[in-house]
């Protein structure tokens, strides 16, 4: 199989599994391999539980629509933001629209958030939710991360929020990223990174992938891609904490002492 094949059969397995969450809150399975993972310790149940152990306050969760937290993400990038009013905003990854909806309260009526998203259901979902909560600063659009639906240098924070990892293409995913932002854009990323190279079974397993685990970059790797791209000022910290919630993605696997959740910062020189 060439590698376009590769990157498209993971492209539909993510969006197959991603497109369930939506329905039913529980991830479908697939003809070679069952998929019960994903980017959260509740993540099939979608509980505010898993939001408030990423760094959520109860007020965060307050502040967004019933349905938009289904508790997919590995960590807080409205933490290390630092967003203000008037900035757009960039959810990459969007799903049903939790982390947009957050920013768009920080960012207020004369700010724009635009939420992208390659799965067809979560786009629906997070409009639906935007349109039922009455939030107007906000628009979710259909479209993959590697190729954005967004012109150039019209953004000034791209967010994501455990997305990233799942990508075949990171090194597009940064040069998109660095085309969108305006000169003097960062990103704030919540993502996983690798702490070592994962053994065979995990690295091909598709529950793997879905889960957030088997697509982990190693952290070298990525700063390579950033500054490749254009960014500067480029940091990434991880949480050895994140550990206790990882052990549950895939339990039994070890796949705690081979990923971490990790903060990553990096900016647009001006």
């Amino acid at each position: 199989m060439t590698r376009n094949n590769d990157d498209a059969a993971v492209r539909a397995a993510v969006r197959e599994h991603y497109a369930s969450i939506t329905k039913d809150g529980a991830a479908v399975p697939t003809a070679k391999e069952p998929m019960d993972a994903c980017c959260a310790p509740s993540c099939c149940g979608g509980t505010s539980s898993a939001s408030l152990q990423m760094g959520c306050s109860s007020q965060d969760l307050a502040n967004v629509p019933e349905g938009a937290d289904l508790g997919l993400g590995c960590g807080n990038p409205q933490a290390m933001a630092s967003l203000v009013p008037g900035e757009t905003v960039l959810d990459l990854g969007a799903g049903a629209g939790f982390d947009s909806f957050l920013a768009a309260h920080r960012v207020g009526p004369n700010g724009r958030v635009i939420g992208v998203d390659m799965t067809a259901e979560m786009v629906a979902k997070a409009r639906s939710n935007a349109v039922r909560a009455g939030f107007e600063n906000v628009d979710f659009h259909l479209g993959e991360i590697e190729h954005l639906p967004v012109a150039d240098s019209s953004v000034d924070v791209i967010m994501s929020n455990c997305v990233i990892n799942l990508s075949p293409e990171k090194e597009a995913v940064f040069r998109e990223a660095f085309r969108v932002l305006k000169p003097g854009g960062r990103l704030a990323i919540s993502d996983v990174v690798a702490t070592a190279r994962l053994p065979e079974a995990l690295a091909s397993s598709i529950a793997a992938l879905a889960g957030c685990i088997a697509g982990a970059a190693l952290i070298y790797e990525l700063k390579e891609m950033l500054a490749a791209a254009g960014f500067s000022e480029i940091e990434i910290a991880t949480s050895e904490q994140s550990a206790d919630f990882i052990r549950d993605w895939l339990p039994g696997t070890g796949a705690e002492n081979y990923v971490v959740s990790a903060i990553i910062q990096a900016v647009k020189a001006r």
